[in-house]
């Protein structure tokens, strides 16, 4: 049987613990080559070694994308190793403190934006003419429930996701006409490396019993399921879908949102 990603190539930010790790691991399974990046070269040398064990095509780069220098280096070795790249999801991002506005420092903001912004606009600054130039590519930005609604995160870190899905937006106007699309998936919560500070906390405070409260589902989801929706958006099966922002939050965006939601 065909695999969904067979034939293409991918470039995976973010890609040693998580969400990063997961779609890597999911993407080689559905037949894609892969070139991995993350700022932790422990964490991505484990990723590329389980891929490598299930027969998956690999390459691995340290990377911290909040370098333009960095993210080119990325490209190309990308170009160099597999000529082309189909897909590239901009999944690394950091969230950030939980200061009271009045605390919160100038240097946190700029490493937030540096990071959950520019990365992604690096990425799709240097690949989008290789794309629109084949008329084909697939670039998935990795927002946040934050960037849509208050409560699911600090300040820098949800006005930094508010960003990037708008950025996503006004990309993927831009280059529709050459049949390159650009979405955003959305999480909810989600435990990875990045969100773990939430869960100790709830953990050590007692207050476990309301990580998903205010979920529809009522529960934190796996990185795997999110995964799933990524994959959607990297295949021919999203072939008409371009510009949108889509939660995978277990319903938390469809309810009102409630004062003082804050584990």
């Amino acid at each position: 049987m065909p695999r969904r990603l067979d034939g293409k190539n991918a470039i995976i930010t973010g890609a040693g613990s998580g969400i990063g790790r997961a779609t890597a691991i999911l993407f080689a399974r559905e037949g894609a080559k892969l070139v991995l990046a993350d700022v932790n070269e422990t964490n991505l040398g484990l990723v590329k070694e389980e891929i490598v064990k299930i027969g998956g095509s690999v390459v691995a780069r340290k990377t911290d994308v909040s370098s333009e220098e960095e993210i080119k280096a990325l490209i190309n070795l990308g170009l160099e190793k597999f000529t082309n790249i189909d897909i590239i999801v901009n999944n690394a991002g950091i969230s950030g403190v939980l200061d009271a506005l009045e605390d919160q420092r100038s240097e946190e903001w700029h490493q937030i934006f540096d990071i959950n912004v520019m990365g992604p606009v690096y990425a799709t600054k240097h690949i989008i003419a290789h794309m629109k130039a084949r008329r084909r590519g697939s670039i998935i930005n990795i927002a946040s429930v934050a960037g849509i609604m208050s409560g699911a995160g600090g300040n820098a870190y949800s006005a930094s996701k508010a960003a990037l899905i708008n950025f996503t937006k006004t990309s993927a106007c831009e280059v529709g006409a050459s049949n390159v699309r650009i979405n955003a998936i959305c999480p909810g919560l989600i435990e990875t490396g990045m969100t773990l500070p939430f869960f100790e906390y709830a953990r050590s405070t007692g207050k476990e019993d309301r990580l998903g409260k205010y979920c529809e589902l009522k529960r934190a989801a796996a990185p795997e399921e999110v995964a799933w929706a990524i994959l959607f958006l990297a295949s021919d099966e999203a072939s008409y879908m371009t510009g949108q922002a889509i939660p995978v939050d277990g319903g938390i965006t469809a309810s009102m949102s409630v004062p003082g939601r804050k584990i």
